[in-house]
């Protein structure tokens, strides 16, 4: 059996219309959002082998504040460029490239690629994964490279307004 965590990036800041949208940070609900979050799931059985993120700075930062609740250091997070703004076959061909060594892997990225990405794994109709969600989707499977649509099913859900 093979779980991912999806993580769609925290709330991100518009203040700073010189950056780029890679180089935007997270907002103050963004901020504390993280942490609540990554409580959230370090209070639960669920514990990632391997972090994945997109290298933008709203996905890291994320992907960062989880990592410390998680107990994963910062230098252990895979920053994969791919990631940033992936299509969800995009980012279901990242995900068959995975090492079959992890069977939990948790991921950090944008929209709309990873809400489809979820519905298209799992058969759920989400509208829209909230910014700092996390959902989990679960395959009987031996190997990433199985992985595909319909393939999955969601055993984890929460969001920072739940």
């Amino acid at each position: 059996m093979k779980r991912l965590l999806i993580v769609r990036h925290a709330k991100s800041s518009w203040d700073f219309p010189h950056l780029s949208d890679f180089e935007r940070p997270l907002n103050n609900r963004g901020k504390r959002d993280v942490p609540d979050m990554a409580q959230r799931l370090a209070k639960t059985s669920l514990k990632p082998q391997l972090l994945v993120s997109s290298p933008a700075n709203r996905a890291l930062t994320t992907a960062k504040g989880f990592a410390s609740q998680l107990g994963f250091s910062s230098g252990e997070i895979i920053q994969n460029k791919e990631h940033y703004h992936a299509s969800s076959r995009e980012l279901r061909a990242l995900i068959r490239e995975f090492d079959d060594r992890y069977d939990f892997i948790m991921m950090f990225g944008h929209n709309p690629g990873l809400t489809y990405l979820i519905n298209e794994l799992s058969g759920v109709q989400l509208d829209n994964l909230p910014t700092c969600a996390i959902c989990g989707i679960e395959f009987e499977i031996d190997s990433w490279q199985e992985v595909k649509r319909g393939t999955g099913k969601k055993f984890y859900y929460d969001f920072p307004k739940s």
